[in-house]
C-alpha cells in the first residue's frame, strides 16, 4: 500500500465514522444533517452522484473545513464517497496533474508551466481556481508567562530568519515596551514539505518586511531551518511540545496556544477571521486567467488597522473540461456545496474560517456550472 493512499485513509475513515453516525442521527429525507448536536446545514438543490467516488488532494489548511464539508455532503449524498489526501498544496498540485484526484485544494494558484500542464490534463480546457476558504494564518509561540506579544513585520522577518535569537532582543522589547521578556532562545519552527501557508507567509513577508526579508515567495522555506515539522498540525505540536518556540498555522490549528498581533501601520492586530476576510474583497482578480478562473492577487501591504494583514486564500482547482462526464458531474456537485452559503458557515463553525460573501459565491456560481465533459 502506497504513502499517499496511507496518509489519505484517517482523514477518510473519520469522515466515514462521522457520516454513520450522523445518518442514524438525521431524518429520513430532511435538508440538514446533524453533527453533533448541531444542524449542519446543505442546500436544498444539492446533486447527489449516486454511486460515484470524488477524489481530491492537497491542502492541509483545508484539512478541518475540508471533513465538514465531505461529511455534509455524505450524509445527504450517502451513495457517493468523497476522497480527500491531506498532502500539502504543492503535493495536491502534483496528483491534480498527474490526473490522479479529480480536484486540488491549494492554498497557491498554478503558476508558469503548471498552467501548461493543467490544459493537458484538462482534455486542452483551462484549469480554474475557485477561492473556497479564507482564514488568517496565525503567528503562534509558547513562552511561559506570556500570552500575547506585539510583532512589527520587520521584527517578525528577522525571527523567522534566525537573525534575532532571543524574546528579550531589543527589537522585540520595542513592540512590546510594557511586557517583561525572559532571556529565552527563539526557537523558529517552519514547515518541512511545499506548502501553501508557508508560500502565503513568505509571500506576506517578503511585501511587508522589505529587505528584512530578501528571499524570493516559495512554498518551500527559502531559510536554514532551526526546527521543521510537516503539515500545519505539525507546526502546532512542535510549538506546543517546546519552549521559547515560534511558528506560523493557518488559523484553525492554533488551539490553545497563544498568538501574535501583527503590525499593521501605528497599530497592532489581533487574529481574527472577520478582520482577514476584507483583504480579499480588496484583492484584485489575477491577469490572464480565462472567464472563470478567480484566482487573486493579494496585497499584503495594507495600513488598514481593521485588517489582519497574513491572509491564506484557499483554491479549490478544479478542470473545466474532465474526460469521463461522472467525474465533471461529481465535482460541480462537491464544489457547489462547498461554495454554497450553507457549506461557508459549516466551514466557519468548525474551523473558524471566514464564510465568503453573497456577492462573491454568486461570481463563482457561473464556474462551477461551466464544469463538463469534453464541453458537453
Amino acid at each position: 500500500m502506497s504513502t499517499s493512499r496511507n496518509r489519505t485513509i484517517p482523514v477518510v475513515i473519520a469522515v466515514l465514522v462521522l457520516v454513520s453516525a450522523l445518518a442514524l442521527l438525521a431524518a429520513c429525507g430532511s435538508d440538514q444533517a446533524v453533527r453533533g448536536n448541531s444542524p449542519l446545514a446543505v442546500p436544498e438543490d444539492l446533486e447527489c452522484i449516486p454511486e460515484d467516488d470524488i477524489s481530491g488532494a492537497g491542502s492541509s489548511a483545508q484539512e478541518n473545513a475540508m471533513q465538514v464539508w465531505m461529511a455534509g455532503y455524505m450524509t445527504v449524498c450517502s451513495d457517493t464517497q468523497v476522497f480527500y489526501d491531506v498532502i500539502g498544496s504543492g503535493g495536491g498540485r502534483s496528483k491534480f496533474l498527474d490526473g490522479a484526484v479529480e480536484f486540488a485544494g491549494s492554498d497557491a494558484p498554478l503558476e508558469g508551466t503548471e498552467q501548461q500542464w493543467a490544459q493537458e490534463r484538462c482534455n486542452g480546457a483551462p484549469a480554474i481556481h475557485l477561492p473556497s476558504y479564507v482564514v488568517p494564518i496565525a503567528v503562534i509561540f509558547r513562552l511561559r508567562g506570556v500570552d500575547s506579544v506585539n510583532l512589527s513585520p520587520h521584527t517578525l522577518a528577522h525571527v523567522f530568519a534566525g537573525e534575532i535569537s532571543h524574546w528579550d532582543d531589543p527589537a522585540i522589547t520595542a513592540d512590546n515596551p510594557d511586557l517583561d521578556l525572559p532571556h529565552q532562545r527563539i526557537t523558529p519552527v517552519n514547515r518541512s514539505d511545499e506548502s501553501g501557508t508557508t508560500e502565503n507567509f513568505t509571500t506576506y513577508l517578503s511585501q511587508a518586511a522589505g529587505q528584512a526579508w530578501p528571499h524570493e515567495p516559495s512554498g518551500q522555506w527559502p531559510v536554514q531551518p532551526v526546527e521543521a515539522a510537516q503539515g500545519n498540525s505539525g507546526i502546532a505540536e512542535a510549538v506546543e511540545g517546546g519552549e521559547g518556540t515560534i511558528g506560523y498555522v493557518e488559523a484553525s490549528h492554533v488551539g490553545e496556544l497563544s498568538t501574535a498581533r501583527i503590525g499593521v501601520g501605528e497599530t497592532f492586530v489581533e487574529v481574527s477571521a472577520e478582520s482577514a476576510a476584507k483583504i480579499l474583497n480588496s484583492s484584485p482578480e489575477r491577469e490572464g486567467g480565462s472567464e472563470y478562473d478567480h484566482a487573486v492577487n493579494v496585497d499584503y501591504r495594507t495600513d488598514d488597522p481593521d485588517i489582519y494583514p497574513i491572509v491564506l486564500i484557499s483554491y479549490e482547482i478544479a478542470c473545466l473540461s474532465y474526460e469521463k462526464p461522472v467525474d465533471a458531474r461529481g465535482v460541480k456537485a462537491f464544489l457547489s456545496y462547498i461554495l454554497s452559503a450553507e457549506g461557508q458557515q459549516a466551514a466557519a463553525e468548525e474551523a473558524g474560517s471566514a464564510p465568503l460573501s453573497a456577492e462573491i459565491l454568486a461570481k463563482l456560481a457561473p464556474a462551477v456550472r461551466a464544469i463538463d465533459s469534453n464541453g458537453e
